[in-house]
């Protein structure tokens, strides 16, 4: 609830405590009395009336004055008008124009510049005036007058004015209201609308409640736009919106109509309405009996916001206005008006004027300090910071984090201290040693910035020692995240060896202490420290700084720590560090000298190949498992030294592998039927080798041993024959599973022949189709022409004269022949081959040859056949 106070104050100054002081809802208006000129005015004479245009305002006072007032309430101009009271001023939309009505009946509209216009007395009492939106325009010289008519005045092309009655008979006009070509006004009855460019009048809204007088509650009338009327009377509101008819339904009714979109009771008398947004202002006048109402709150104006909805509405504010002298004023003595440009709301009392405006978000963040929620007040000067006037971010986020350490949340308050002191050195600097004075530097030490702006070494020193002296951890932790370029590095390592001095084991200190030596570029002190420690980071440390050099003598402490790590970092540096020197160096070590020379082996067979015959021991003495698998793959291992090494240890299947691998086989599978008693294993062993004489060598070895006798006839069937082993068992053997043992004999064989039946029937099938592929191919026909010639003369394929018989000769590969030019068939009779295809299975150039050549035999053997005496025609006929 708001309560005027004197002066110019915000509309926290206006709330009355006893409701506002324990509300968490922030008000939507503030509210200013509208002082200086209007203070003095108000002190001798009283408001009657007053019109708000954006650029000025006009003011009417019971003694007949009107004041032209700027927007701080300063007086620009005065009229002396009449002596008795001003019933209404209004403006058209430039400010040019004023049109002044009186208690007397004396009406004068003239323009503020030139005083020219209409001045006219009447006998009766004038209530209301309004003149054109765009009076200023010569086609727009109109106005309306309303005592006990409503009469329309027009200038006429003769600078004459003309009268026009629009309406009478229904009691005095007590309000006016004219936007566009729409004029709306209010009587005894109720509220009709007039559109002036049709003449025509559309609407009658009715009155609600009939039983209150209309001069005591006069009705409000306020266009929210060209079409929508606001109309309040009593304690009803109806919202009104003028629509155009559709052209088939006129008949002789107005173009326009008016549908009436919302219609509610309010609790209270309505003094004034004016829109905001979506949403309503209305000024309320509170009666005195109203039992709602604590007594010392009644005859209060309420200024509301409410969101209206068809059937009623929702109240989003309220605020009770204490104004001067309150007490004494009724429902027609109060006003509310508004201007549209900046949303600014008169509330309008005789002695009195309050103006409401929105809060701004210099107004919102007021109300969030206030209620010390100083979080959200820096969230919105942040988003706001270009449209805010009064507040800075800055100061905003000091307030925040004082209010924070006075609470006792020093995290909170370190952790804004990033973002609220930002790039100022002197407020850090300011921040860290207040929070040194209250004892919590730890809590602002993760805060401090260490980027592109540092404070003084000297401050980051001071922290830590406070860490040091109470908090190891801390201390390092700080260590690893600052750069050592935030401090003297020096007086830190001297200021951890005097706290060693005292507890030389603790291991943070010493972690702390290699990580400060590192900084310091001093690494093998660190590496020290490290190894010492058998820190993780030992390896790091090692290779951001190539520390390899120094770690040649600190092998085998590498390998006590953490054999993996260091072993793949040996093998990954073998250019700085040797494989020799390692070797060397876990020469007393031989467990780690076989980590190292297995992984190695591991990456490369051939690597180390001199250490081959080393490692043979190393593998059967502390991993056998990976013995066999470093004998199968190796090459440069000595297999004389590797089997006696076996033997002696009684390594059954490494000496197997090592006898097969020297040619020993039968050695071998003795082995394994005699020692390891594995007839799979054997069976295995033959069929690798697939030696005939293994397989005797097994069976002979198995054949008085069922067991045996049933592995083999399970698994050799591809590879012997099993009669020769059925035929081998002695008569009366009883032999396990031997059943089963001979039905997957038999079931195999069955598998075979099925196949090889069933290939057999693939293959045929594969062959009929190529053949009759073959076939359809080759008994295509192929085109012969002009383009083609004989491969071997080299003429034209077909003769200049069609006419004439011949024969021409085309093979399947294509190549074309005169009949004549090719050679005598082969040695199988009747068949002809291409020569030229032939011929590329001899070389280039030999069927060519060999086409000349027998072309030459048939001229040898003509000649021959022709006799001695044969004339010379004859010769030539049978050649």
């Amino acid at each position: 609830m708001a309560e005027v106070e004197e002066g110019r104050k915000q509309s926290e100054e206006f709330t009355d405590e006893s409701e506002e002081e324990d509300s968490e809802e922030e008000p939507k208006l503030k509210y200013e009395r509208l002082s200086n000129g209007v203070t003095e005015i108000l002190q001798k004479d009283a408001a009657s009336c007053m019109t708000v245009h954006d650029k000025f305002l006009a003011l009417g006072t019971h003694f007949g004055k009107v004041f032209l007032l700027d927007i701080q309430g300063n007086v620009t101009q005065k009229f002396e008008i009449s002596s008795v009271k001003i019933n209404q001023i209004s403006l058209d939309e430039s400010g040019e124009h004023v049109g002044i009505c009186s208690e007397d009946g004396k009406v004068q509209v003239f323009g503020l510049y030139t005083r020219e216009g209409f001045h006219e007395n009447f006998d009766c009492p004038i209530k209301v005036v309004a003149v054109h939106p765009q009076f200023t325009r010569s086609n727009y010289k109109q106005f309306v007058t309303g005592g006990n008519k409503l009469l329309l005045y027009e200038r006429n092309w003769l600078n004459r004015w003309k009268t026009s009655l629009l309406h009478e008979g229904e009691g005095p006009i007590t309000n006016i209201q004219w936007r566009a070509n729409l004029i709306a006004w209010a009587n005894n009855v109720g509220v009709k609308i007039y559109d002036i460019g049709t003449k025509q009048r559309i609407t009658n809204v009715l009155r609600d409640n009939v039983s209150l007088r209309p001069d005591m509650y006069p009705c409000s009338l306020c266009w929210k736009d060209n079409a929508t009327l606001i109309v309040g009377w009593g304690t009803s509101i109806k919202i009104c919106v003028v629509k155009e008819r559709n052209p088939t339904e006129m008949r002789d009714l107005p173009s326009r109509y008016v549908e009436i979109v919302s219609a509610f009771e309010t609790e209270f008398f309505i003094s004034g309405l004016a829109p905001l947004a979506d949403q309503l202002v209305t000024l309320f006048f509170v009666k005195e009996n109203s039992d709602q109402m604590d007594e010392e709150f009644r005859a209060r104006p309420r200024l509301d916001i409410i969101q209206p909805l068809p059937e009623n509405c929702e109240e989003i504010s309220s605020d009770a206005l204490t104004v001067r002298n309150f007490q004494d004023n009724e429902c027609r003595d109060y006003r509310l008006e508004h201007s549209e440009g900046e949303s600014l709301f008169y509330i309008i009392s005789p002695k009195d004027i309050v103006v409401a405006k929105e809060r701004d978000q210099d107004d919102h963040i007021d109300w969030l300090l206030e209620k010390k929620k100083y979080e959200e007040a820096l969230m919105a000067a942040e988003i706001s910071f270009k449209n805010i006037k009064r507040h800075d971010v800055q100061k905003i986020g000091m307030s925040y984090i004082n209010h924070l350490v006075e609470k006792g949340d020093y995290d909170t308050a370190a952790r804004k201290c990033q973002k609220v002191l930002g790039k100022n050195m002197e407020l850090w600097e300011n921040e860290v040693y207040r929070f040194k004075t209250i004892g919590q530097l730890k809590a602002i030490s993760q805060y401090l910035p260490r980027g592109d702006l540092r404070l003084r070494p000297a401050i980051y020193e001071m922290i830590l020692h406070e860490f040091l002296r109470t908090d190891y951890e801390g201390f390092a932790t700080l260590i690893r995240e600052w750069p050592g370029e935030l401090y003297n590095n020096m007086a830190v390592v001297q200021a951890v060896t005097d706290h060693l001095k005292r507890d030389p084991t603790n291991s943070t200190l010493l972690t702390t202490l290699a990580e400060l030596y590192t900084y310091d570029q001093r690494y093998d002190r660190a590496l020290e420290i490290y190894l010492r420690l058998r820190h993780k980071d030992v390896y790091q440390l090692i290779h951001k700084h190539n520390l390899f050099s120094s770690i040649e003598d600190k092998i085998v402490l590498l390998m006590d720590f953490d054999k993996e790590k260091a072993v793949d970092m040996l093998l990954d540096n073998e250019d700085k560090i040797s494989t020799d020197r390692v070797v060397e160096e876990l020469a007393d070590r031989p467990e780690l000298l076989h980590v190292y020379l297995h992984k190695s082996f591991k990456r490369d067979h051939h690597k180390g190949q001199r250490y081959h015959e080393r490692q043979i021991g190393l593998y059967a003495e502390y991993d056998r498992p990976n013995l066999l698998p470093f004998l199968r793959d190796s090459t440069h291992c000595p297999l004389e030294k590797a089997l006696e090494i076996c033997q002696e240890r009684n390594f059954v299947e490494e000496t197997v592998f090592l006898l097969s691998r020297m040619g020993n086989c039968r050695r071998a599978l003795q082995m394994i039927m005699e020692e390891l008693e594995d007839v799979d294993k054997a069976i295995d062993f033959a069929k690798e080798q697939d030696d005939a004489e293994l397989w005797e060598d097994l069976i002979s070895y198995s054949i008085d041993k069922p067991p045996f006798i049933t592995g083999l006839l399970n698994n050799i069937g591809t590879h012997v024959d099993p009669i020769l082993l059925i035929h081998r068992i002695k008569e009366g053997m009883e032999i396990p599973n031997l059943r089963d043992s001979l039905v997957k004999i038999l079931q195999d064989y069955n598998l075979q022949i099925m196949l090889r039946e069933g290939c057999k029937k693939i293959l045929v099938a594969d062959s009929l189709s190529l053949l009759q592929k073959m076939h359809r191919t080759q008994m295509r026909g192929v085109r012969v022409d002009e383009e083609n010639i004989c491969e071997s003369c080299h003429a034209t394929i077909l003769p200049s004269d069609m006419a004439k018989p011949f024969n021409v000769v085309v093979f399947h590969c294509r190549h074309m022949f005169h009949k004549e030019c090719l050679p005598t068939p082969g040695t199988i009779h009747g068949v002809q081959f291409c020569n030229i295809c032939s011929a590329k299975k001899r070389g280039p150039g030999s069927g060519i040859l060999e086409m000349k050549k027998e072309k030459k035999t048939k001229q040898l053997l003509l000649e021959k056949k022709t006799p001695k005496n044969a004339g010379p025609k004859e010769r030539t006929r049978s050649s």
